[in-house]
């Protein structure tokens, strides 16, 4: 009987070495990284007319990132202002929508190192010469998408006389149907439509209220220091300047 069980012991010992019992686990694949972002931001996050494919410079740049911290990308279209809370709640991993960074924000969520500097710019109709400047706004109806900074902005420019929408488009449809008076928007997207589908439109002063974008994490959580550790990486290794390269040339971001 001891001459059998020593020769089961003997025998399961053997299958352990063989099949690597209680050895390394099998590497696990990459992870899933659910980025939110807002699809009418050209050309920083947005479909072609007929498209599934999300596009764009943060897209361009997000899916490097990805690479870069060995995870899948998994892009998830929503409205600007369910964005952030969604990240507080656990449902997105991160956000990437040209978001600026902000003192209010950063007190509800973490945002990386700024990836991009920008700025806001006025938008009238071409035949509109009264306005030139943002301190012309006043009593006057101005167009932003809701949320965001240039809301605030235009808030303080305009008071009430302030309409918000949901997407861009939406924006620029209301400054071209002479619902209002003009847009503020931050510049490279407003140059986008502008070039793109509103040639009727044209922005008027310099742009004000500068602006840096930065990735959206959840408040004091371990994604933070990865992503500004990816972006350093990108920048040092050239990558980052291909794709800006590719979006907005060799020129550096227009303030």
């Amino acid at each position: 009987m001891k001459k059998y069980v020593l020769f089961l012991f003997s025998l399961l010992t053997l299958l352990c070495i063989v099949t690597g019992c209680g050895g390394e686990k099998k590497a696990e694949g990459p992870k899933v990284l659910k980025v939110g972002t807002e699809v009418t931001f050209p050309p920083f996050e947005f479909r072609e007319k007929g498209s599934k494919e999300i596009s764009g410079f943060d897209m361009d740049l997000i899916r490097a990132v990805g690479k870069k911290l060995d995870m899948q990308v998994e892009i998830l279209d929503m409205d600007f202002e369910a964005l952030i809370p969604a990240v507080k709640r656990g449902n997105l991993n991160l956000v990437i929508a040209g978001m600026t960074i902000t003192p209010d924000r950063q007190k509800i969520v973490d945002m990386s190192e700024p990836y991009y500097e920008s700025g806001l710019s006025l938008v009238v109709r071409k035949e509109n010469t009264s306005l030139q400047k943002p301190e012309d706004l006043k009593g006057r109806a101005v167009a932003v998408q809701l949320g965001t900074t240039g809301e605030e902005k235009a808030k303080q420019l305009a008071g009430d006389k302030v309409r918000s929408f949901k997407t861009n488009e939406e924006v620029f449809q209301a400054l071209k149907e002479k619902a209002v008076d003009a847009i503020i928007l931050d510049k490279p997207v407003a140059q986008y439509y502008i070039n793109k589908h509103h040639p009727d439109a044209v922005i008027v002063g310099d742009t004000f209220a500068k602006e840096s974008y930065g990735i959206v994490t959840r408040r004091h959580g371990e994604l933070t220091p990865k992503i500004n550790k990816a972006l350093a990486e990108l920048k040092q290794s050239g990558e980052y300047d291909k794709i800006y390269e590719k979006w907005f040339g060799k020129e550096p971001a227009k303030k």
